[in-house]
């Protein structure tokens, strides 16, 4: 097949968990023998790559506002996409929903990663929000394939549209750093610092993470992997309890080899966020044998299960009474480990994804036009 990947931020993977899936998806697909195009922004691109892990790259420019980087590009791309020689788009994220009509008037089958449930996000406004419902309603009626990245996204999507989706999660077995320069660069130690992965975003609550942890009277630095482009005031905000608290360690955005070297090593990983479905930094700490202390809601059960740590953040399985509970190494910290190691083998493989994404599009190739 020649399969277009577009509607992410493209190869290698520098952004989010979205960019994580372009990268390992096409790696693999095009380890299957397929031709893979993924379309790429051109301030996120590295210079002079063409190919990557087998993939090929196609850099486009965008428009770089909050409101309107994302729809630029893809729309962008899918104009390319109709002057190439392509059987089967994937494209990622609902909110590019609007932009079918472009591929289906060159007679291409879509399948369609709808993400999360983007209208929660605390970042929009009321009009995006608007936007986001009606690209949701787009996505069920225009998408040739909806695809869905857990079971509580899943049953939205056929409760609230009346669309039923295939559910195909997100891999998270890694493979395990070749050596600590980063660690080394940080100054952190093996098994010696708690580890928090995301985005700088309103629902992903990287302020209150801080905030919980400066009530704990222990030493063990806690280290915030992550950045934000357009939320100025949490950034600020984040950075200024960072600044107060010298066990706080701000390393920024770090991805492939630098990000697998902090995840195998942290003493614990911590996930805060209150909106979407499958998060790969999750299941990759969960792959990586972590112990994982995840924000109580119904996504982040779906994916943890009895593997992990739940918190909130107030009322007596508050953050920071969790941390200060399982902070130590024991026989239940390890029993977490293990099973979390074989709930990523038995459930989020990335072999198995690529394996079912594959199937699914050879199966819109063949003429299976909706699901």
């Amino acid at each position: 097949m020649r399969i277009a990947l577009l509607g992410t931020r493209g190869i290698p993977a520098r952004y989010g968990g979205f960019e994580t899936f372009a990268e390992e998806l096409s790696a693999r697909l095009a380890g299957r023998g397929h031709q893979v195009t993924v379309y790429t922004r051109a301030h996120l691109a590295s210079p002079g790559v063409t190919v990557h892990r087998g993939a090929r790259v196609r850099v486009l420019p965008c428009w770089r506002s909050k409101a309107l980087e994302t729809l630029s590009h893809t729309f962008l791309s899918c104009l390319d996409v109709t002057r190439q020689e392509f059987d089967v788009v994937l494209l990622c994220n609902a909110a590019n929903a609007p932009l079918l009509p472009l591929l289906h008037a060159r007679g291409l089958p879509v399948a369609l990663n709808v993400d999360g449930l983007e209208h929660k996000r605390r970042k929009w406004g009321a009009v995006a929000r608007r936007y986001s419902l009606c690209a949701q309603w787009l996505a069920c009626r225009w998408a040739d394939l909806v695809v869905t990245d857990a079971e509580v996204i899943r049953r939205y999507y056929r409760r609230r549209w009346g669309r039923h989706s295939l559910m195909i999660p997100y891999g998270g077995d890694l493979e395990p750093p070749a050596g600590r320069g980063t660690l080394d660069e940080l100054g952190l130690r093996p098994e010696g610092y708690f580890l928090y992965v995301s985005r700088f975003e309103p629902e992903n609550n990287p302020d209150r993470v801080v905030a919980a942890y400066r009530r704990i009277a222990m030493d063990t630095p806690l280290v915030l992997l992550g950045d934000a482009p357009y939320a100025f005031e949490l950034v600020r905000r984040v950075r200024e309890l960072a600044a107060a608290d010298p066990r706080v360690l701000l390393a920024g955005a770090r991805y492939g080899e630098a990000y697998r070297e902090l995840l195998f090593n942290a003493r614990a990983y911590i996930h805060a966020t209150e909106v979407g479905g499958t998060h790969p930094a999750l299941v990759e700490a969960l792959g990586a044998g972590r112990l994982v202390f995840y924000l109580d809601n119904a996504p982040n059960r779906e994916v943890v299960g009895d593997a992990g740590v739940p918190f909130t953040f107030a009322g007596p399985n508050a953050l920071d009474q969790q941390l200060g509970r399982f902070s130590l190494e024991g026989p239940q910290v390890q029993q977490l480990r293990a099973a979390a190691r074989a709930r990523v083998q038995a459930r989020y493989r990335w072999d198995d994804v690529a394996q079912a994404y594959e199937q699914a599009l050879e199966g819109l190739c063949s003429g299976n036009r909706r699901s």
